[in-house]
Parts: structure tokens; sequence; C-alpha cells
């Protein structure tokens, strides 16, 4: 069996603990390089993988038996390496926000087209199990008309994961350009949008509360008006100081659909003729139990490739996605509510 040979350029906690373990334990997967600014990092997961370390992305974006890489970065990075890696004729998995900018992630999504190779953003909510069971159960029109709608994305903050702590790149407006609307936030509009469509509008209020020397974002609490008429809030935060909550509540005409906010059920479905449906299904991948679930990211990511199939969020996906978090910073700026695709487009 020809293996996929894959690199990832960037070694700290999301390569660590999702991407390299999970290319690991593929079959259809050869780790061949590692790529860090930090030597001491490329080298250790070099050993640990058996793969080539660098310091040099470009430089080793220059082997030529690497199929595919991983963009595990800084925000500010995204695009750029990306860019450069598709036009080096590589697949790429690139972690989320994809960019700082629409117009970055359109660069990223022409490269992608120009070079005839897959992009794909790394957003792993639309493959958790509760996640996928409910859009079966919306989309079969079981619930009836979906009305309203609240989803959450909040923990301690970065620096308890984070393989810098406190001094996190996370923190610094310069390289992350957002905070948990990047981190967090991005990932739950991808997750209503995969549930419920399109958003059409948006009105936030986002602050920096919790956290001191930033000026990202650190708490913030958006209303999203979808292109059905459907409304509700995303919320994204890093001031849960004890635990966190992933939870996502659709209230419709002939039930509630709760996911991943039971401790015991992923799904539970309360009808309003009073029944009780509860799911117990794979628990919802958290930071705090790494290597106990799969993302399925990489392996649907390397299924792409090897099928030669779109994969599930490509990079024009990826992009709806950030326009929403996009759309809510600079409703928040603005102080007012506004529509999807009216953006400046510009970074934050």
């Amino acid at each position: 069996m020809t293996k996929i040979k894959v690199a990832v350029i960037g070694c700290g906690s999301i390569a660590r603990k999702r991407h390299l373990p999970e290319y690991n334990l593929n079959a259809q997967v050869e780790i061949v390089a590692v790529c860090d600014i930090v030597e001491s990092r490329a080298v250790q997961m070099a050993e640990d993988y058996g793969a080539i370390a660098f310091t040099d992305y470009k430089e080793m974006l220059e082997l030529k038996e690497v199929d595919a890489v991983s963009v595990c970065l800084p925000n500010y990075l995204h695009a750029s390496v990306t860019i450069t890696a598709l036009n080096a004729q590589k697949h790429v998995l690139c972690e989320k926000p994809m960019a700082t900018s629409i117009e970055e992630a359109e660069a990223m999504n022409e490269a992608a087209e120009t070079n005839q190779k897959k992009l794909m953003i790394a957003h792993n909510q639309r493959f958790v199990s509760s996640h996928q069971k409910a859009k079966q159960l919306i989309d079969c029109g079981s619930l009836g008309k979906v009305y309203s709608f609240r989803t959450t994305f909040g923990h301690g903050g970065p620096e308890n994961w984070s393989i810098d702590g406190s001094t996190s790149w996370f923190f610094n407006k310069k390289e992350a350009f957002v905070g948990a609307m990047g981190d967090l936030g991005v990932h739950k509009a991808d997750l209503i949008r995969y549930l419920l469509g399109e958003v059409a509008e948006v009105g936030a209020f986002v602050e920096t509360s919790a956290k001191e020397g930033t000026s990202v974002d650190d708490n913030a609490v958006c209303i999203l008006k979808m292109t059905s008429g459907i409304i509700g809030t995303l919320t994204a935060s890093w001031s849960y100081v004890s635990g966190s909550d992933n939870s996502t509540v659709i209230y419709c005409e002939k039930g509630v659909l709760q996911l991943e906010n039971d401790p015991d059920y992923s799904l539970k479905v309360d009808y309003k003729n009073g029944e009780s449906v509860h799911h117990k299904l794979d628990k919802i991948q958290t930071n705090e139990a790494q290597g106990q679930t799969n993302t399925h990211v990489i392996d649907h990511f390397i299924e792409s490739i090897i099928s030669d199939q779109n994969p599930l969020i490509t990079g024009l996906e990826g992009l709806k996605s950030l326009e929403v978090i996009l759309t809510a910073l600079e409703a928040n700026e603005r102080n007012t509510i506004s529509k999807i695709g009216s953006s400046t487009s510009s970074v934050y």
C-alpha cells in the first residue's frame, strides 16, 4: 500500500496533541518531516515519529516525497505558509482560523485551485458524533421548524494548553489577530453553518475582561440571524475558570435538541409531547482528554486525498466561517448589526 507522506509545520501543542498522534494512527500515512523555528521542538518530534527535523519550512517543502502538510502555526502565518505549500504542490490541512482577512482566505483558495491541490481547514466540530446525528434529525424534518439556538465554546484560556503557557502567541495581537473568537468562536460559526445553513446578519458584544496584558478578545456574545430567518446566540470565552462548555441547544417546533450539554448523553432530544430520547454517542474531544478520542480531521483529510474528493471543510467553507467572526468583530466596533458580505475584510 502506497502511503501518503506528510509533514507538519509547527511543533506546538496542536501538532503534538492532535495532528502528529492522529497521523501516526492512520495506517495510510507516513510522517516524513517536521518543522519548527525552535530547533529543539522539531528535533524532539522528529525523534518521536521517525521524521527529519527542519527549522526552515521552505527548505522542508523542497522534499519531493512530501505529499501533504499540516500548517500548525500562529494565525498570522496561516495564509502565507499555506500558499507557499500549495505552490510547492502539496495538499494542505490548515489550522483555524484559516486567515486574518477575507483577502488572505481568497488568496489561499486561489492557490489551491491553481495548483489543483486539496485545501482543508481543521474545523473538527462537524465530525463530532452528536453534531452529525443532530444534522440528520434536523434535515429529515422530524423536529419540524427550527426556531432558535444557542451555541457556546468556553474554557479557561490557551495558557492552560499552549506549549508556551501565558507567554503564548495567542495573547499577541500581531500574531493572533483575535482571541477567543478566533480560537473558539470560529469553530461554533462553522458548526452552526453546518447544522442550519448560512448566516445572514451578526450583532456582537466583544470584550477583553478576563486576561491581563493583552488586547485580544477573551469574551464574546454574538447574535446571529441565519438566511432562513432562524435566530440564536454564539458565545466564545476564555473566562470559564472551572471546566469548559462546548454545548449547543437547538429549539425546534416539535422538540429541543441538546448537544454536548449533559455529562452522560452527547445528544438529548426532549419532545413537545413529553417523550425524551437520550443518545450515548462518542464524546466530543476536549483539551483535558487528549488521546482519548479521535477528531477524525486527519483521517478525513487523508481520505480526501486518496479518493480525490473535496474535503467536508474546504477552503471556501473555512472562508465562510471566518467571515462570520470578522463580521461579528466589525459589528462590535461599529455598534451595529452587520450583514455578512458587507465586511471591510481587513485585518481586525
